[in-house]
């Protein structure tokens, strides 16, 4: 059976991008910060050379889309174990519209690093499930020292502005959803 095109809601935002093809309605977020717009940074301190590059990412691609500086908090946390507990505080505050985890678990001899990781992807995924407010990942999990710094801003980009482009994109897929009634 066919979707119907839908008709009720408020007019489309010039912040969504929507299509509509035959009988299918597509609703995307866009890559430009509402204006407003909070966001929240959770960034651990444990590997702190990989981590602040990850920072300095994230608030580059805030700032040059669109996000006023005075609307960014960064908040440090002593290592990513910790880290759910304080994306949960952030997005339970209701003052943000979006936080992001950062963080670096770089694996070492021992089990210790399959733990951590599994977990803090766990713990901060069901704070988005539980809150409703937009969670973006950016904690690196890797199997070494260079695998962390080539995802901290040289060879394969910096996975802290990634999170952040998946932060704005969120936010407005949100607000596009709102938009249409969903």
């Amino acid at each position: 059976m066919a979707a119907k095109k839908r008709t009720r809601g408020k007019p489309r935002s010039p912040r969504t991008k929507s299509e509509v093809s035959g009988d299918i309605e597509r609703l995307e977020g866009t890559l430009s910060a509402p204006e407003g717009a909070r966001f929240g940074i959770v960034a651990s301190r444990f590997n702190a050379f990989v981590v602040e590059h990850l920072v300095s990412g994230a608030v580059d691609t805030l700032v040059r889309h669109g996000v006023a500086r005075g609307n960014i908090t960064v908040v440090h946390v002593p290592g990513a174990w910790e880290t759910p507990i304080a994306v949960a505080r952030l997005a339970k505050s209701r003052r943000f519209d979006a936080v992001i985890a950062l963080g670096a678990v770089i694996r070492g001899g021992t089990p210790h690093f399959d733990y951590v990781a599994s977990e803090v992807s766990k713990g901060v995924a069901s704070v988005s499930a539980e809150t409703g407010v937009v969670v973006s990942f950016g904690v690196l999990t890797t199997n070494d020292v260079a695998q962390a710094v080539e995802r901290a801003g040289t060879k394969a980009g910096n996975k802290g502005s990634d999170a952040a482009m998946a932060a704005i994109e969120m936010v407005n897929l949100g607000r596009a959803l709102d938009d249409a009634g969903y």
